[in-house]
């Protein structure tokens, strides 16, 4: 049976909520309907930084003390607005989506200690936007000792199934942190963390230009790359180990550059997180000839082509030029992964987070 439903997700570039459509049975695709977007203000991702410093020392993953509680409402009335203008600028009752996806607001990720956590209250969610909520998605992996990331495979196995090229193929995500799915055929699913993403480069454009980002890598465009640097943080034992593996946004900050310009920090940030996606290249099985690159990445032009000259002979293009929405992708995955859930097929494999089988998730919380 086919369902109608809405992912929401809330990304660790922490720059707002996507919203998207999908109709799906959890196993294909038959439809993709519009997206929608709704920024954060800049109270509110002040409010979410705030949440990620104080998120490390939680004693348990459903405490919420002080700053943490407040970054919880406000998330969760970010996405309550978002899907009530989404809602109301494609005129879609609530009567017509069977579920949503809620993802929530990552502020802490150790799998290692078994402890994964999105704020965001599922509960108020359904009884403000007045539809069934799919959420705490990663919960059930983790506990199973799996790294409860990266969970957006089996949408792109679903995507690239369509393609009908030669494989293997990469999805790869740029976001707050990178990760990548390798698809090879029908049976073979590989996905892991490769190591940052946009959140280094990020940091660094807020505390350098006040900027949230580098638009369309135009900063890293006039800056000369610090190779130094990069080969020395290379060297974090992260990139050796093989998939699957999964990162916390902030598990790189404590890199520091040296003294240099913005453009030639942003040249460096923006090299190390494509050197951090090839190095993955030889811990795959075969080499990959296509990679699809999708998220906030994927419009950093700057970013685009030092993956090109990194992978190349393989192609490299945006998800947008195949007519996926690479901004809507992870949201539509969260639709994709909610219809599932709810029909209790795995949402994670031994080769994609790690778990010792593979492991349906949610939890559901009704109006």
């Amino acid at each position: 049976m086919m369902l109608t439903a809405l992912g929401l997700m809330s990304g660790t570039s922490l720059d707002g909520v996507d919203v998207a459509l999908i109709e799906t049975d959890g196993r294909l695709v038959k439809s993709i309907g519009p997206s929608g977007y709704r920024a954060y203000t800049s109270h509110e991702r002040g409010l979410l930084r705030q949440a990620l410093t104080e998120a490390v020392h939680l004693p348990q993953r459903d405490a919420r003390p002080g700053i943490l509680r407040e970054a919880e409402r406000a998330v969760t009335l970010a996405h309550a607005e978002a899907v009530a203008a989404f809602n109301a600028q494609h005129r879609i009752s609530c009567q017509d989506i069977d579920i949503v996806g809620f993802h929530g607001q990552t502020v802490l990720h150790r799998p290692v200690q078994k402890m994964t956590v999105q704020i965001g209250d599922a509960a108020a969610l359904a009884r403000a936007i007045r539809i069934p909520v799919m959420h705490d998605f990663r919960a059930a992996d983790v506990a199973a000792g799996g790294q409860g990331a990266p969970l957006v495979p089996v949408y792109h196995r679903a995507l690239a199934q369509s393609l009908e090229r030669e494989g293997p193929i990469v999805v790869v995500n740029i976001g707050g942190v990178s990760n990548i799915t390798y698809i090879d055929g029908p049976d073979i699913l590989i996905a892991c963390d490769t190591g940052p993403g946009n959140a280094l480069l990020d940091d660094h454009m807020f505390r350098t230009m006040s900027q949230p980002f580098d638009c369309e890598g135009r900063m890293a465009a006039q800056g000369a790359v610090d190779v130094p640097w990069v080969i020395r943080a290379l060297e974090h034992p992260f990139f050796a180990l093989p998939p699957p593996k999964s990162l916390d946004r902030n598990d790189f900050a404590s890199l520091v550059l040296r003294d240099m310009s913005p453009a030639d920090g942003a040249a460096t940030l923006t090299a190390f997180t494509a050197e951090a996606i090839a190095r993955i290249v030889p811990l795959l099985p075969k080499e990959p000839k296509s990679w699809i690159v999708a998220g906030g990445g994927a419009r950093n032009l700057t970013m685009l082509r030092m993956l090109r000259e990194r992978l190349q002979p393989a192609t490299v293009e945006p998800a947008e030029s195949l007519g996926w929405a690479a901004d809507a992708l992870e949201a539509q995955a969260f639709g994709f992964l909610a219809a599932r859930g709810l029909k209790g097929l795995p949402l994670s494999y031994p080769a994609t987070t790690g778990v010792p089988m593979p492991m349906t998730g949610g939890l559901i919380a009704r109006p």
